[in-house]
């Protein structure tokens, strides 16, 4: 959804701009050639990403800083800059293209790789640990809360029971575990059974969901009056948090309506821009098939 970013964003010129998820540069590249005075600080974790990005960033050079950096942090960065305040953020979240490419990452089970599925390799935790070591009741709850999966339970204890011959150590094991919890009738539906057990272990092995909730409002404190932030998520637990922070900090008064006066002396932080939810275009869904769950949400701060 580049075309829509660069819309939502409101570029202008010589504006300062953050990519808290740098992935594979696409953004960035596209706020770079939207607006030619523009300077982007671009984050990730990744380090493959940020080598591969690095080349076909190189034109841009000047323009560009990336970091490799959690956006959580993104105050603490810009500090560490220089830079007190920005005119845009954009945050394109979960796992990226790049990662589910790359088999040895262990994000998919399309292919047999080990069971990892850390976007920052410097962490110690990944997906086999939680995997082999969390109790039944635990992964039903991870893959209750995370994976919003039905079958949490009947997974779990499968999980558990195998593990109890060996140690499930790659993807393509995990998913064989799966796979065979299920009746014929089942396995063979449109999304493959086990796209939310995985999804829910690798929003846990990365703090996803903590660190958007920090990152959000870290990344709207560092706008300036204007300033906005475009957020595109990818799933429901992403987008609720992205839509009730907004929500939130647009909100003024909170005082009980039987008060004669204010005295909270709250007043709003934002104004959403996005009444509904963006969704991608038909022509970009055909182009690129993963596109179909992206959800885009933008606001802008008010001073």
């Amino acid at each position: 959804m580049k075309e829509e970013v660069v819309d939502y964003l409101k570029l202008i010129p010589s504006g300062v701009y953050v990519d808290g998820t740098l992935g594979g540069g696409g953004h960035t590249r596209a706020i770079l050639e939207a607006a030619p005075d523009t300077r982007v600080v671009a984050l990730d974790v990744d380090d493959d990403a940020i080598r591969k990005v690095q080349r076909r960033l190189k034109g841009f050079a000047h323009r560009v800083t990336i970091v490799r950096e959690n956006y959580k942090n993104i105050k603490f960065v810009l500090q560490r800059l220089g830079i007190d305040r920005v005119d845009g953020v954009v945050l394109d979240l979960g796992v990226s293209s790049y990662q589910l490419e790359r088999t040895e990452r262990g994000f998919s089970f399309i292919r047999d790789a080990p069971l990892d599925m850390r976007m920052d390799r410097r962490q110690r935790l990944t997906a086999c640990e939680l995997v082999n070591e969390l109790s039944e009741s635990e992964l039903e709850g991870i893959f209750r809360l995370y994976g919003e999966e039905r079958r949490a339970r009947s997974f779990a204890r499968a999980i558990v029971r195998a593990r109890k011959t060996k140690p499930i150590k790659t993807t393509g094991e995990l998913a064989d575990i799966i796979m065979d919890t299920l009746p014929e009738r089942l396995k063979y539906a449109r999304i493959h059974p086990a796209t939310r057990v995985f999804q829910a272990l690798r929003i846990v092995v990365n703090r996803e969901l903590e660190n958007l909730r920090t990152g959000l409002k870290e990344a709207i404190e560092c706008l300036n009056g204007g300033g906005r932030i475009v957020v595109i998520s990818f799933h429901s637990l992403e987008d609720r948090i992205v839509k009730n922070t907004f929500k939130e900090l647009e909100q003024g008064c909170v005082c009980p309506p039987e008060l004669p006066q204010c005295v909270c002396a709250r007043s709003p932080v934002l104004r959403v821009v996005t009444k509904k939810v963006v969704l991608p275009s038909l022509k970009e869904v055909e182009e690129n098939p993963r596109a179909r769950s992206a959800r885009l949400r933008a606001a802008e701060k008010l001073c």
